[in-house]
């Protein structure tokens, strides 16, 4: 288990779309406690009748909402105004050999940019691979995912 926190100064700073391999892959809970974001989650599962499909939401310290990323799915957000703080609930630790991402711009998530603007990318997030050219190591057994015990 680990906590992870994140700050984020500029408005429309995107981050993304992360995850961990097997064997370190990891559950997340994920939660905005300063300035609002939205934040998606992709699955990445092979094999998924879902694959590629994404879902997104508002995350702020006001609204209060949570959204929690099982193992196989990719993680990302924008932030939707200056000076966002992320906290994520983890199933395991970070591991550096271990983290895996897709481009955030090659799923077709409906991003809230205002027109004409770019998000602020980190240089790894500006270089992963497309969703296309993404080989998942993640493969879907046909159960639904079940809820936390």
């Amino acid at each position: 288990m680990q906590d992870n926190h994140s700050l984020s100064v500029p408005a429309y700073t995107l981050r993304g779309l992360h995850f961990q391999t097997p064997p370190r892959g990891q559950d997340k809970l994920v939660s905005c406690i300063r300035g609002r974001i939205f934040d998606v989650v992709v699955d990445v599962r092979r094999g998924s009748p879902t694959y590629g499909q994404w879902i997104g939401t508002e995350l702020s310290a006001e609204n209060g909402h949570q959204l929690f990323i099982p193992i196989g799915f990719a993680h990302g957000f924008i932030t939707l105004e200056p000076n966002c703080e992320v906290i994520y609930k983890c199933s395991d630790t970070y591991a550096p050999q271990a983290e895996g991402g897709i481009r955030w711009d090659s799923v077709g998530i409906d991003w809230p940019l205002p027109t004409g603007v770019t998000p602020e990318l980190s240089d790894k997030d500006k270089v992963q691979p497309t969703l296309a050219e993404f080989d998942s190591p993640f493969s879907y057994d046909g159960r639904p995912l079940a809820p936390l015990a």
